[in-house]
């Protein structure tokens, strides 16, 4: 079964790199890989004026993933910690991946960043140690994310 995944991210910084790890499945035959869609129309919430946490929500509705892609600056990003919290507050599968060895076309690879689930526990627990963190180009994932996505997904009960 297909997963729906929201992708939170920092947008300005990172729009090329998440494009490459968003649309790394198209591009395969089919049923080369495990299918997901992603639900996050970002270019339209630029455009809402004052609705980005209604459109969170909205973009949230239906996913059974949340997969956290992080560069240098997404740390510290106010809407992606919005995204990190409601994501566990709905009991939604979470994972993290470090894009920073992603080259966008312009600018080369980046320096890494921290990973925004460092911020958050729960139970006693940091989300480091509850959901898992991978490297996109390390852990080759273009051809992984969508086992890892479909683990997340089980792993919360999905």
């Amino acid at each position: 079964m297909p997963r729906k995944v929201f992708f939170s991210f920092h947008y300005e910084r990172d729009v090329r790199r998440i494009q490459q790890v968003r649309q790394s499945w198209v591009v395969r035959e089919r049923g080369a890989a495990p299918p997901f869609y992603d639900k996050a129309e970002f270019e339209d919430a630029k455009r809402r004026v004052g609705g980005i946490e209604n459109w969170i929500e909205e973009q949230l509705s239906g996913c059974s993933v949340t997969a956290v892609l992080f560069g240098r600056e997404t740390y510290d990003r106010p809407w992606v910690k919005h995204e990190i919290q409601r994501s566990y507050q709905r009991n939604m599968g979470i994972l993290a991946i470090d894009i920073h060895n992603i080259r966008d076309p312009l600018t080369g690879t980046d320096q890494q960043g921290r990973n925004p689930l460092e911020l958050w526990s729960a139970g006693g627990k940091s989300f480091t140690s509850m959901y898992r963190t991978y490297d996109w180009v390390r852990d080759d994932g273009y051809n992984n994310i969508g086992a890892w996505i479909e683990r997340a997904a089980r792993d919360a009960g999905r």
